[in-house]
C-alpha cells in the first residue's frame, strides 16, 4: 500500500488504521511530499501505527512522491502489487481492498478506482476529466472513465518500469 501525502491532516491517520485493522494490507507506505513541520504530529502518528514514513524535505510532486514510495515497496516487499491510494480520504477503505484483490487477479493490468463523478461536482473537475479521458483515448484507443483517480493497483511486475516514467508533478 502507498500514500502520498502532502500536508496532511487526521484522515490520513484515519485511513492507515482503518487499512492495518483490516489485516489484509502487508505494509503500507506514506510518501510525505515536503510537507513541513506542521504535518509532523500526523506523520508521526501513522508511523506508530506501523506505516513506513519515507518523503522529501521539500515538496516535489506527486510523481516523484509515486516513484519514491514505489521503490520503497520495491526494496521492502520484492514481488509484491501496490495499490495507492490519496492522503484525503476521498477513497473508501473497502475500495482500496477491491483494487488490491483485482491487481492481485488482474494478469499484469494496471486497475483504476474509478470515480462516479455524479452528484455535486465542480466544474473544473468534471471538464478536466473529459479531456484528459478523450486525450487518452485518442493515444491509446482505450476507454477509461477516470484518468486522473488516485486509487490504482499496480502489478509487481511493472515497477520497474513505472520508476523509469518520466515527470515529478502531478
Amino acid at each position: 500500500m502507498l500514500v502520498p501525502a502532502y500536508e496532511p491532516d487526521a484522515t490520513l491517520v484515519r485511513l492507515v488504521a482503518e487499512l492495518r485493522a483490516t489485516g489484509a494490507v502487508r505494509g503500507i507506505v506514506v510518501v510525505d511530499d515536503g510537507s513541513g513541520p506542521r504535518s509532523r504530529p500526523v506523520l508521526d502518528d501513522v508511523a506508530r501505527l506501523g506505516a513506513v514514513v519515507v518523503g522529501f524535505g521539500l515538496n516535489r510532486g506527486k510523481g516523484a512522491a509515486l516513484r519514491r514510495g514505489l521503490a520503497e515497496v520495491a526494496r521492502r516487499w520484492p514481488g509484491e502489487d501496490v495499490v495507492c491510494a490519496d492522503a484525503d480520504g476521498q477513497h473508501r477503505v473497502a475500495d482500496v481492498l477491491r483494487v488490491g484483490e483485482r491487481v492481485s487477479d488482474g494478469e499484469g493490468a494496471v486497475v483504476l478506482g474509478a470515480r462516479a463523478f455524479a452528484g455535486d461536482v465542480p466544474v473544473r473537475s468534471r471538464f478536466g476529466n473529459a479531456v484528459t479521458r478523450w486525450l487518452f483515448r485518442a493515444a491509446t484507443g482505450l476507454r477509461v472513465q477516470d484518468t486522473q483517480t488516485g486509487l490504482r493497483g499496480y502489478p509487481a511486475s511493472m515497477i520497474g518500469w513505472l520508476l523509469d516514467v518520466r515527470g515529478d508533478r502531478y
